[in-house]
């Protein structure tokens, strides 16, 4: 069987919907599949489409449904379809409705979504390999950040944190991205000026990126929306516990309980759950012990497994 795998984004990008198109294509390809992966549908004969983002991705399923009516179709959303394309978007409500299956990466992704859509809605998380954790910077308590410096993933609030430490701390925080646009990059050049705890460290390749993941005390996602970040995949995966922003998709990837949560923008809320990390030992043990325990979840064995059983319920 032929399947035609669409993303908006391709790998050289470095972006997380590029890693997940990349996962697919590869336990696709283990299952058995031919797959061709583009950016748009150019009519290839496929006998099945995966589709990734509701809005961009719009031109090819509406193309494919068009001429193939019969044949199945797989719409992977992103976190910006679930959380604002689907309210708005003419094309991301139209991409719902002709997707046999659609699929969400974490557990509170069926919320936001009609309940009659709801029936034909699959939950797959993410996953990362795991990795040792590599030994952590002594001279300082470090936490990462791994992502672009865009708005959807509210990129400084770290950076406000991190001037609300005591001056004893020894928190450093790395962020680890490009700019997507050069305003970003002025405000960052700016905030390492302002704040000399945090430091924007550019673009990284994933491998560097994992490893620097494996070798800091903390990751943070401060995240404006996520649809089941892959980040916290790769750090859970490397013994790395989060310190997220409490908004659904992060929620729907740590769980409701998880201890290491701040409210969306609250810097300072931010900033004393670092002090804590960093003074505390039974906290820091306890987003760990949390972490250990949502781990397998995100295990490749059951991405893989989960997106075999999807494609054999619509082939059978």
């Amino acid at each position: 069987m032929k399947i035609a795998l669409i993303t908006p984004y391709l790998p050289d990008t470095h972006s997380g919907n590029a890693h997940t198109a990349l996962r697919w294509r590869r336990f696709l390809r283990a299952a058995g599949y031919r797959v061709d992966m583009a950016t748009a549908w150019d009519g290839r004969p496929a006998d099945l489409m995966v589709a990734l983002h509701a809005r961009r991705s719009h031109p090819a399923i509406a193309d494919f449904a068009a001429r193939h009516p019969d044949r199945p179709l797989i719409l992977i959303l992103t976190g910006t379809d679930l959380y604002r394309d689907i309210r708005t978007d003419a094309d991301a409500q139209a991409s719902l409705c002709l997707a046999r299956r659609i699929v969400v990466l974490q557990e509170r992704g069926p919320d936001e979504l009609d309940p009659a859509l709801r029936g034909k809605t699959r939950v797959i998380y993410q996953s990362a390999p795991a990795r040792l954790p590599r030994p952590k910077p002594r001279r300082f308590f470090r936490a990462c950040v791994a992502g672009h410096l865009r708005e959807e993933k509210d990129p400084f609030t770290p950076a406000c944190a991190s001037a609300l430490l005591p001056a004893v701390s020894r928190v450093r925080i790395d962020h680890l991205g490009s700019a997507l646009d050069a305003a970003m990059a002025e405000v960052a050049h700016r905030s390492q000026a302002q704040y000399p705890r945090w430091h924007w460290l550019g673009p990284r390749g994933h491998g560097e990126a994992r490893r620097f993941i494996a070798a800091s005390h903390l990751l943070l996602l401060p995240s404006r929306m996520e649809g089941g970040a892959n980040v916290v995949c790769e750090a859970v995966g490397s013994g790395t516990p989060v310190l997220a922003s409490r908004v659904p998709g992060n929620v729907g990837m740590l769980g409701a309980d998880y201890a290491g949560y701040f409210p969306l923008g609250d810097a300072v809320a931010l900033a004393d759950l670092l002090g804590r990390a960093e003074g505390e030992p039974g906290f820091l043990d306890r987003l760990q012990l949390q972490c250990a325990a949502r781990a397998p979840l995100f295990a490749p064995e059951r991405e893989a497994g989960a997106i075999r059983q999807l494609i054999q319920e619509l082939t059978p």
